[in-house]
């Protein structure tokens, strides 16, 4: 399949190349820059859709419609997918015998990947999404033909102008089409079966075939209680929900009697209790006065009305102050849940998080429930925020506000004080405390009644966790384990300091570095322009092409392709007399031992013209060896040989020599500093007035410090910074709104930062091939790194 064929676009097909004047392409070919639905609107802009394309490389690209449609089903925000499927069907083709019958099924599936939760929709889980549901389509463009068609638009994007002609559409490419989503519909039969084979815990041959049915959205209690208990995050408040089901006393409905007027003839009623009998009926004689008793004829007034249910408007109020934090938060949110979910309980319910504020939670999901349970707010005390609540937000009399608290908070007076004043609405106080006690307490009439207590046995309850306790991006435990860096970031690693080698081959530049890994390292186009070299330092960064290389980092190496472009390391031992080659992305190794052979000490290894040498300038005869065979060889020295290898040691040493930033890779501690500004080691993160950041001694008292495991460093409300050696910090807010981004650690120099979609700082980081968007420092401070350490001084703890 060629580049052309692959982006192809059809008449009156349900999507078009479109240009949008106002987006700038990185590429600098502006043109059929946006993917659209016509009357519906923008789907994908072109650099993203190559950005996605590249990670779906490693399986084989799918087939591009399909692939919009479910990039479509995934966006954010209204989806109007009944809207595509009316303008499908309005094609010619669709009423084909080969077509119609796959329309419903294939929206089908783009329905289920739309009531997925945004979660598995944004940033890397996006990606991961996508990878997952299209590694099991058929009909994927092989991994080497992929190769070549994202090669051939890098080389060339104005290729797709061709792609953007329209031509007619086949019935044989509709149903292809069409043909994948219904295959994968009945391979992901529901929203939960792609989450659970994106975490793993299914794979998809073990999916029985089934009636494809329509997916409810409505999950019952049980289920959702059990996947509490089933995450390891959530597994202790799910396994006291139950329990607290079992003795929990608190009215689910209130009943009252009906609201009708008493008085008049249509008020009266031959039935009732004695206290209600009109006092004309005891005027008659006994024996009368009993007859019209046992026969139903005595008058009563205020016939027994059936009761009616209150309205109420049910609010849960979570006080997650300090002192709510660990065990008694736990139990809070366990009898939040108890109460909103409780079998008998049919009226919604509002849940308020109390800090410094009121926030509005949800807790219908899991991740929901993830997510709030590390919501900690910076106050001692919640009183302020409670009487907020009730004077300005909910002035309504009609409340029933569930107030949960930890039973120490109550001796606070302003809380005190702010809980009587409105008893009124405040109708249920429930305490929790660090040994499992609940207490629930009732305000009626003005006064306070204890309702209940409950005592949880945590140990038993919490005795048998999930055996998967922790998910694949997070495997630093208890126990201390060391979390994996990736090979590459979205921005280069800085020069390595120390080195084993470094090797010019075809004119590009790569350096074996000392923890084994072969990196490649790029100039700019004006690297020829001496001056302009010179003065502002044009080359780049680095990127790993192949780590855990197996050698021993002693002689002498040398680099070179074969003819399938493999890489192949040529090492030379002189105190052994061995020479050896390993094929990098194979593995496959060979070795040569000269013993036999007279060498001189001073011959060392190079490379020149698809050849290994053993060479010396002064030296009459030298040894070659083939790259692609394994047997040595004197020949005549060359004086092509020298002049290459003088030229090759120039440009390294030119390259080389002006790079003198020195890594920081020793991080012994992270925090903030009172000018709220991330330090980093003994250095602080600063943005300077003109566009660059960069890291200086830090001179400010450090007033919010992480825990260090191993190479993470955990802040107290859970936000994250994973350090990797080679020179590169990931941030992982706790915040899921702030995206993963990364940043360069060099003492000396600008640096960088980026994300998975921009990039900003200097260009020395900067990937040669990027889809990135270019952003200014401020940007990215402002976007990224402001925000997560505001999420930390808001929510974490001082030390």
């Amino acid at each position: 399949m060629e580049l052309k064929e692959y982006f192809q676009s059809y008449e009156n097909y349900f999507w078009e190349w479109t240009t949008d004047e106002d987006v700038p392409d990185a590429s600098g070919y502006n043109e059929n820059n946006l993917i659209s639905f016509p009357d519906i609107g923008a789907v994908v802009y072109r650099p993203y859709l190559i950005e996605i394309l590249k990670e779906l490389q490693p399986v084989g690209l799918p087939i591009l419609s399909p692939l919009l449609l479910a990039l479509y089903a995934t966006n954010e925000g209204y989806l109007d997918i009944k809207g595509i499927k009316k303008n499908l069907r309005k094609h010619p083709l669709a009423t084909h015998e080969y077509v119609k019958h796959l329309i419903r099924p294939a929206f089908q599936f783009l329905e289920t990947l739309k009531s997925l939760h945004n979660n598995y929709k944004k940033g890397r889980n996006r990606v991961l999404l996508l990878q997952t549901i299209f590694k099991y389509a058929s009909n994927n463009v092989s991994e080497k033909q992929s190769e070549y068609i994202l090669n051939e638009y890098l080389r060339n994007s104005r290729k797709i102008a061709d792609s953007a002609k329209k031509i007619e559409i086949t019935v044989s490419k509709f149903s292809k089409d069409l043909g994948i989503l219904v295959a994968l519909n009945e391979k992901f039969s529901s929203s939960q079966m792609i989450i659970q084979v994106m975490k793993g815990n299914l794979e998809i041959a073990e999916i029985e075939e089934e009636v494809i049915e329509e997916e409810t959205t409505i999950e019952t209690d049980k289920d959702f209680i059990q996947e509490l208990i089933d995450e390891p995050k959530t597994f202790q408040v799910g396994s006291l929900i139950k329990r607290i089901w079992s003795g929990l006393k608190i009215p689910m409905r209130h009943l009252s009697p009906g609201k009708q007027p008493i008085g008049g003839v249509s008020d009266m009623t031959n039935k009732g209790d004695f206290s209600r009998m009109l006092l004309s009926e005891f005027a008659n004689e006994d024996e009368v006065f009993m007859n019209r008793i046992a026969n139903n004829e005595a008058l009563y007034i205020q016939r027994e009305i059936p009761p009616e249910e209150n309205v109420f408007e049910r609010i849960i109020l979570i006080d997650t102050s300090l002192k709510n934090w660990g065990t008694p938060k736990v139990l809070a949110f366990a009898s939040a849940i108890a109460v909103i979910k409780h079998p008998k309980a049919h009226s919604e319910c509002k849940v308020f998080a109390l800090g410094q504020n009121s926030i509005p939670i949800k807790l219908d999901k899991v991740e929901e429930v993830i997510d709030h349970l590390n919501i900690v707010s910076p106050v001692l005390e919640v009183s302020q925020s409670l009487e907020k609540f009730f004077s300005e937000e909910y002035t309504e009399k009609d409340l029933e506000v569930f107030f949960i608290t930890n039973q120490e908070n109550l001796e606070n007076q302003k809380l005190q004080k702010v809980i009587h004043e409105n008893r009124d609405r405040l109708k249920f106080l429930v305490t929790t405390s660090a040994e499992g006690e609940l207490n629930f307490y009732k305000h009626h009439k003005g006064t306070r009644k204890h309702v209940q207590k409950i005592m949880l046995p945590l140990q038993e309850l919490w005795a048998n966790p999930p055996k998967k306790k922790q998910q694949q991006d997070q495997k630093s435990d208890s126990l201390g384990r060391k979390i994996e860096v990736p090979m590459n970031y979205p921005l280069l690693f800085p020069m390595p300091q120390n080195k084993i080698e470094s090797f010019l081959l075809d004119g590009e530049f790569f350096i074996l570095s000392s923890k084994k890994q072969l990196l490649k390292t790029y100039l700019s186009d004006n690297y020829y322009n001496k001056n302009y070299y010179s003065q502002y330092k044009t080359h780049r960064g680095c990127e790993v092409l192949f780590e855990d290389i197996s050698i021993k980092p002693r002689g002498q190496f040398a680099l070179a392709k074969n003819k399938q472009q493999q890489y192949i390391l040529c090492q030379y031992q002189p105190d052994k007399k061995l020479i050896s080659k390993l094929n990098i992305n194979t593995g496959e190794y060979s070795e040569l031992n000269l013993s036999s052979r007279k060498i001189h000490h001073s011959l060392h290894l190079i490379y020149f013209n698809k050849k290994f040498y053993l060479w010396e300038k002064d030296e009459d005869w030298i040894l070659v060896f083939d790259v692609e065979s394994n047997s040595a060889l004197d020949v005549k020295n060359k004086r092509d040989i020298q002049k290459n290898n003088e030229k090759a040691d120039s440009e390294l040493q030119r390259l080389f020599s002006y790079y003198d930033d020195k890594i920081l890779s020793n991080y012994d501690k992270i925090g903030i500093n009172d000018d709220h500004l991330m330090v980093i080691s003994k250095y602080e993160l600063y943005s300077t007035e003109n566009e660059s950041i960069l890291l200086q001694r830090n001179k400010v008292n450090i007033s919010v410090y992480a825990q260090k495991i191993k190479n993470k460093f955990v802040f107290s409300e859970g936000s994250e910074i994973i350090t990797d050696s080679r020179g590169i910090l990931t941030f992982k807010s706790r915040n899921k709104t702030i995206p993963v981004f990364y940043l360069a650690t060099t003492t000396d120099g600008f640096l960088a930062m980026a994300s998975d979609t921009e990039f900003g700082g200097s260009e020395f980081y900067l990937p040669e091939n990027t889809l990135l968007k270019i952003k200014t420092v401020s940007h990215m401070y402002s976007e990224y790194l402001e925000p997560f350490i505001h999420q930390i001084v808001e929510y974490g703890t001082e030390n």
